[in-house]
């Protein structure tokens, strides 16, 4: 679901509603807007798209995507950690979303292993279910756009379940690794606490206090080094809400450096991006007793930060 909040400015004479956003956004047309609304908000209060606006006006508009005809395979490279006729393991960049929906329809890895496993493409009927699934062909858990490393994916709908079944069970292990801004008061522990939308940004998430809202969240995490103001740290899952490691980083005080949703902007690392890759991924794989682990290596954007703190302050191992 896309969003668009904009205060009105700059007009002579009142216009309609579409037309100042068309102008006022470029890449958004009004027939994408038409075709795509699901609530209008006129200071505050529903409207339409024909509605009149004027100087300091506030439009809140909440839209979808129309919903391709069907979904296309893309030769987009992977880098591939281990592969067999059941599971492809993949080290996702960062930058590239898990699987097709709205406003993300290409560029996927769902499409990328597509083209890898030599599946041409599928029609799309947004009113079928067996389709539906097919959207996320292969996608057994997710990582965030901006969250690098390891993600497994079925080749086929036997072992799709069954991994399916180890994540809803929470028999699966993984482990990311982090720099933050800020060192935390206890290096080590848990964090357990329920998470809700945010009231206030529907993009976000945050915690609450409130036993019987929300759904329940808990991180293990190990401080392993701080550098002056930064700190690198490690964490495991024991559950796998969306955004939870950057939630429950930010609950710490201590918000992942480059995370643009719940970070700050820091001076020291202006160009940072979102610090923050799946490091590790013990799993069953079919017919298999014991845990097979995979493990992508350290991203270069890490390797690039944590030289300049070197450079910068002393470290102090935990």
């Amino acid at each position: 679901m896309n969003e668009l909040k904009i205060t009105v400015q700059n007009l002579e004479n009142s216009v309609r509603l579409d037309q100042y956003v068309s102008k006022a956004c470029p890449d958004i047309s009004r027939s994408r807007i038409k075709n795509g609304t699901k609530s209008i908000l006129l200071n505050n209060k529903e409207s339409k798209l024909s509605a009149k606006v004027k100087n300091n006006d506030e439009i809140f508009i909440l839209w979808e995507d129309p919903v391709p005809k069907e979904m296309e395979a893309q030769d987009i490279p992977l880098d591939i950690l281990y592969e067999d006729e059941n599971v492809c393991v993949v080290n996702k960049k960062q930058g590239m979303v898990t699987h097709p929906g709205c406003g993300n329809w290409n560029g996927t890895l769902v499409n990328a292993l597509m083209y890898h496993w030599k599946i041409a493409n599928f029609d799309f009927n947004e009113n079928d279910g067996e389709n539906k699934k097919n959207i996320r062909k292969g996608i057994v858990h997710r990582l965030d756009k901006d969250t690098s490393g390891t993600i497994i994916t079925a080749k086929n709908i036997e072992t799709e379940i069954y991994l399916q079944e180890q994540f809803a069970k929470r028999r699966v292990k993984k482990e990311y690794i982090l720099i933050c801004q800020g060192v935390p008061k206890q290096k080590k522990g848990n964090v357990k606490v329920n998470m809700i939308r945010d009231p206030k940004n529907r993009k976000r998430f945050t915690t609450t206090q409130e036993s019987d809202k929300g759904k329940f969240s808990h991180t293990v995490y190990k401080c392993l080094c701080s550098y002056g103001p930064y700190s690198l740290i490690r964490c495991r899952l024991k559950t796998g809400r969306t955004h939870q490691i950057r939630v429950h980083m930010k609950y710490l005080g201590c918000p992942i450096l480059g995370d643009p949703i719940y970070g700050a902007r820091d001076k020291n690392f202006e160009t940072a991006t979102l610090m923050l890759h799946s490091s590790t991924l013990s799993i069953r794989l079919p017919k298999e007793n014991e845990f097979t682990v995979f493990k992508s290596p350290t991203p270069i954007r890490f390797k690039k930060v944590m030289k300049k703190l070197k450079k910068q302050y002393q470290k102090i191992k935990y």
